[in-house]
């Protein structure tokens, strides 16, 4: 027997050795209907965005890279607080922007010191979030913008694309690596798609990675939709209310479909083309509950609860989602009238759905 033991185990080898790698994805099937993981994500109906980053404390939306790291120093990182406030609100997950186009990294990258552990706050966001939602047993999504200012600040020189896509997979790999830990990531919301044509994107390449590993994650990219005369990224990008059934897909393989801050169709089609196949997309409605993504001190005009409400029902109908952004402050806390707001706002969805 002490003979046949080994020999065994190496025809077991053998065997695995030959055996299709389970890690090999399909890529979206051509379907007039909706599949299961798109289900999931219709089912989930309604989420947080939560932006938070350096921009935060410049009352920007938008910075350059160059923004030193210590200048992000919130007092403290209440990510119990946003996802419980959440899940009190009705949402069912949350989306947390890991990185915005500056470039600043809301976790502890190997690849950057561009990140928290150079700022003045070093903890891990995206950790602290991923516990928490496993905690209330929320959805978590991630934002990641494809252009990045302080890595890629050179974006027009097309022989930095190799080595900065490697860098796009491989924080990707980072973050579902975190987020693995504590749930499963069920969206990864990309962005900045437009700033390069989309061959220099590593679209495929995310979408296997991430589908590996989480094959329930719903992957799409902002302004997703291009005309048939001109797919790629620019100023010909199509408004949800112009597009029309077989409108081809910019960026494939992708899930669904987005473009902030604009609300869907109606009646909003659904079937867009790749290669002359039609795909099924829903759309997803990102929308600020005041006027800036990010937290600004200036920031003081919000949507009433009755705003809020119309577009919670035209975003949510006909088989859509809504994100609705809610920013943490300085104090790395969400604003006491946000959170007054969403649940208010709870109440009214929840009274309207009883009669």
């Amino acid at each position: 027997m002490r003979y046949k033991i080994p020999f065994l185990f190496l025809c077991i080898l053998l065997i695995n050795d030959c055996v299709p790698a389970q890690s090999t994805i399909k890529e979206p099937q051509p379907s007039h209907k909706p599949n299961a993981y798109q289900l999931a994500q219709i089912k989930r109906k309604y989420g947080m965005f939560i932006h938070f980053g350096i921009n935060t404390f410049y009352d920007q939306e938008w910075t350059d890279g160059s923004k030193p790291p210590a200048s992000y120093k919130p007092l403290t990182v209440d990510a119990d607080e946003w996802v419980r406030v959440a899940k009190e609100a009705g949402m069912k997950y949350v989306i947390l922007v890991t990185k915005h186009v500056d470039g600043f990294c809301l976790w502890d990258s190997k690849y950057t010191i561009y990140d928290v552990a150079s700022s003045g706050n070093k903890t891990n966001v995206v950790e602290k979030v991923a516990q928490a939602c496993r905690k209330y047993g929320m959805g978590l999504g991630i934002y990641y913008s494809l252009w990045d200012r302080h890595q890629n600040a050179n974006i027009n020189d097309t022989s930095l694309d190799s080595a900065y896509n490697k860098y796009i997979v491989n924080q990707i790999k980072e973050l579902i690596g975190i987020t693995n830990q504590y749930t499963k990531i069920v969206e990864l919301w990309l962005d900045a798609g437009w700033e390069k044509k989309r061959s220099r994107w590593p679209i495929r390449a995310i979408y296997e990675t991430v589908k590996n590993v989480a094959p329930q994650c719903q992957v799409g990219v902002n302004w997703s939709i291009g005309t048939p005369e001109n797919p790629d990224p620019d100023s010909s990008f199509v408004l949800p209310t112009l597009q029309k059934t077989g409108y081809p897909i910019r960026y494939f393989p992708s899930d669904f479909r987005m473009g902030d801050p604009y609300m869907p169709a109606d009646p909003d089609p659904k079937l867009f083309s790749h290669n002359g196949q039609l795909y099924y997309m829903p759309w997803e409605t990102t929308v600020c509950i005041s006027q800036k993504w990010f937290y600004n001190t200036k920031d003081t005009v919000y949507k009433t609860v009755y705003e809020l409400y119309q577009i919670y029902k035209k975003a949510t109908a006909q088989d859509n989602i809504l994100i609705l952004d809610l920013p943490p402050d300085r104090q790395g806390r969400l604003r006491e009238k946000d959170i007054q707001l969403v649940l208010a706002l709870r109440k009214k969805i929840d009274n309207k759905s009883s009669k």
